[in-house]
């Protein structure tokens, strides 16, 4: 019952450390990142659609992405559903495949991104330390029911902190990767 707890932790950390990356990836940098459009949902035919079941994302350069739709008449809708979306993106378009071109961040907006991605690895970290109180729940109620001594119940205890500090400081390191990206020039 130990080693289930202990593993449903490690579980619960890790899926906290993909969700992070997936908020972050969602920042922009100076480099043009497919993910970035990753969110964006397009009315296609009354239907919220991602723009990636509906078009080739590439990356043609450092700075530029470009979408490539699957059916013509959907470009318009891609379109606007970019700019709708509030990344800072004006859309080129040429009748059938749209150029992004990733302006240059001013130094303003790097700071702020910097504070949303700080934001996100604290709301992580906070995700965290509410699955490590479960966890101690979870232990308490092992030794109370008579499942477990007392001691390997301390053990366990042992064992949670350490994977707790062990995530929080991947959070800190996922979060300056991205700070450096944001503020690289």
């Amino acid at each position: 019952m130990i080693a289930e707890t202990l593993q449903d932790l490690q579980t619960s950390v890790a899926k906290a450390h993909e969700s992070l990356k997936r908020d972050l990836s969602k920042l922009r940098t100076g480099r043009a990142n497919p993910q970035l459009l990753e969110g964006i949902r397009v009315d296609y035919y009354g239907t919220p659609t991602p723009i990636s079941q509906m078009a080739n994302i590439g990356v043609p350069e450092a700075r530029m992405l470009t979408v490539k739709a699957w059916d013509k008449a959907s470009v318009k809708a891609i379109e606007k559903a970019i700019v709708e979306a509030g990344l800072g993106l004006n859309p080129q378009s040429d009748g059938d495949l749209i150029r992004l071109p990733m302006p240059a961040l001013s130094e303003e907006r790097r700071k702020e991104l910097t504070k949303i991605a700080r934001k996100s690895g604290e709301d992580c970290k906070i995700a965290i330390r509410k699955v490590r109180h479960d966890a101690k729940d979870m232990l308490k109620n092992i030794e109370e029911e008579g499942e477990a001594s007392a001691d390997e119940v301390e053990r366990a205890a042992k064992k949670v902190e350490e994977l707790i500090q062990e995530g929080t400081a991947k959070v800190d390191e996922i979060v300056a990767h991205k700070e450096k990206d944001i503020m690289q020039v």
